[in-house]
């Protein structure tokens, strides 16, 4: 990956400024800052590139809106080499650090009203974004849910959705929202349930989400989509850390939902 990385910044005529460069999950991506931007390069074996997540971030330049607030993908250069793939993105310098490290709370956001307000008029934005791609498949939805919250789910609405729209995900004091590649449809309240959700762990914090996105979280459909974020967290709780301390609050909430 880190030779890849210096290829990528060749091809694309940059500078390799990243002295940490940020690991993903399972070290399928390395991203860091250049001289004027940021490169995040995606690694996949060459039999399994492509699809949803890889074409995420080009997807969502090409088709939301410019008040979506987001980095701006500046280019994109594809290679392979030795049986594996890779994708580089070029994106424009984002001056804002995430509102925290990790994608659960544990400490309380200061953050100014209009950040807010920003945030709920994207969400709102993006809801009404047409596509065809899919963030949370409906087979999984009615199999996790009853299976990890032991509660039933009947008719989905479905809109459009970040998916993966937590803190670490989200750039303050100025609202940027971070890594597109799983955007598509969803159940109704996806991306604002999971901000409430992934808030349980810090009460003033999560009001204010839940204030600031109330018409969103107080919509019954809404109701699908903090199921489905439960079922996530539960699911994963014994294999990632930061969803291991988030289980217990997640079932104290889960009891305050309608069976």
């Amino acid at each position: 990956m880190r030779t890849a990385r210096a290829t990528a910044c060749t091809a694309l005529n940059i500078e390799d400024t990243a002295q940490a460069p940020i690991w993903g999950f399972q070290g399928r991506t390395l991203s860091g800052p250049t001289g004027t931007g940021w490169l995040r390069l995606v690694s996949e074996t060459e039999n399994r590139a492509g699809g949803r997540l890889w074409e995420g971030p080009s997807a969502a330049q090409d088709a939301l809106r410019a008040d979506v607030p987001r980095p701006a993908l500046l280019q994109v250069h594809d290679w392979t080499a030795d049986g594996w793939s890779y994708r580089a993105e070029l994106y424009e310098h984002v001056p804002h650090p995430v509102v925290s490290l990790s994608p659960v709370l544990d400490t309380d956001l200061d953050l100014p009203e209009s950040w807010w307000t920003d945030l709920s008029t994207a969400l709102d934005t993006l809801a009404a974004a047409p596509t065809d791609r899919v963030s949370v498949g409906e087979e999984y939805i009615r199999r996790a849910i009853p299976e990890f919250t032991s509660h039933t789910v009947d008719t989905i609405e479905w809109t459009t959705a970040h998916g993966d729209c937590h803190f670490a995900n989200l750039t303050g004091p100025e609202l940027r929202i971070l890594d597109w590649e799983g955007w598509g449809r969803a159940p109704v309240g996806l991306d604002a349930a999971q901000l409430y959700i992934y808030a349980l762990r810090v009460p003033e914090t999560a009001a204010k989400v839940h204030k600031s996105l109330a018409h969103i979280l107080n919509d019954p459909a809404a109701r699908t989509a903090e199921l489905t974020v439960c079922a996530q967290v539960l699911q994963a709780a014994d294999r990632t850390p930061f969803y291991a301390a988030l289980a217990e609050p997640v079932r104290r909430h889960l009891m305050t939902l309608e069976p």
